[in-house]
């Protein structure tokens, strides 16, 4: 089993550099002044993650959305330099621009038995607006999850900065980010839809809204138990109890589906004993490189997969 110690205390460090990028571009003095904080906190939480991965797994390959040539072309120099003086602020060392791109990059390309799938910053969005969005990182192993980690900084918690979920060997555990005891996370035993809390994406791009809002109809989810929310916090959600349901519909012009949006949440919702499928009730495809080719998920509980299944399929194929 892998040891995932290295990995969460690289995911607490992650999640306090996006914390100082939203405090410093986006509620400090800096807020547009010409600094991009997406950027800033998805080079920096990258490196941060990837840095201990090195380390820790040096044999490994890695799935992830930055790379290292991007950071060198693409960002300008003062904010190359931003981002390197705040990784090192941060992990408490110096840091230099050659050792952050070598991070940045570390294990791509390379053709390993175990893949670290990373986003540093899922749920851009609700980043920017200062609403929901999680830091994920998923081990595969045989093209399957072998354990998941969401730091989630906007997730409630009682000093207010976040909760950190992971998974591993048939427990889900959830502790605060800024440390604590752990306690173990389950889906809820709701199994009437109409108690249902139901969780979708704020970004209408990423799936069919309409569709997806006459299957809640047909189901009998009442309209006022739908929440918009960002990043892979809806799987955390479920896996905690927090929610019971949430859908991705296809449009009928295809969004490609990343694997870093979902490897980590998939780890968590079916290790706390819910259930994640394509539309059609098939697995789904973590073999296929960064994109999985799926047309959609359903997540739920687990209590009425199948009858959301079927509710699903009976609507997608009315659009025919």
């Amino acid at each position: 089993m892998i040891d995932l110690s290295p990995v969460l205390s690289a995911a607490r460090l992650a999640a306090d550099l996006t914390r100082r990028v939203q405090r410093l571009h986006l509620n400090g003095s800096d807020k547009g002044g010409g600094h991009d904080p997406v950027t800033i906190a998805d080079y920096g939480s990258q490196a941060i993650l990837l840095r201990t991965i090195s380390r820790a797994y040096p044999n490994d390959g890695v799935l992830a959305e930055e790379s290292g040539e991007q950071f060198a072309a693409l960002v300008d120099e003062s904010q190359r330099a931003m981002i390197v003086r705040l990784v090192g602020d941060v992990i408490g060392e110096p840091v230099t621009e050659a050792e952050l791109v070598t991070w940045l990059d570390w294990g791509r390309g390379r053709d390993s038995a175990r893949m670290w799938v990373i986003d540093p910053v899922d749920g851009t969005k609700g980043f920017l607006a200062g609403r929901r969005y999680s830091i994920a990182i998923a081990p595969l192993e045989n093209g399957i999850p072998a354990a998941g980690v969401l730091a989630s900084p906007g997730y409630g918690s009682v000093d207010g900065l976040g909760l950190l979920f992971y998974a591993q060997g048939g427990l889900c555990l959830i502790e605060p980010i800024s440390g604590g005891t752990a306690r173990r996370a389950h889906v809820s035993k709701r199994s009437d839809p109409a108690e249902w809390r139901v969780v979708e994406s704020v970004e209408r791009a990423h799936a069919h809204l309409e569709r997806m809002h006459n299957v809640y109809r047909a189901l009998g989810v009442p309209q006022d138990h739908v929440e918009s929310i960002d990043s892979q916090d809806k799987y955390a959600m479920i896996a905690a109890g927090d929610a019971d349901l949430m859908l991705r519909l296809p449009r009928d012009q295809e969004y490609g589906h990343k694997i870093w949006d979902h490897a980590a949440g998939w780890s968590l919702v079916t290790t706390a004993g819910g259930t994640v499928t394509d539309v059609d009730g098939t697995p789904l495809d973590f073999s296929r490189g960064s994109e999985l080719p799926n047309a959609g998920m359903i997540v739920t509980n687990g209590s009425a997969h199948d009858r959301v299944v079927a509710v699903v399929q009976g609507i997608l194929s009315a659009r025919e």
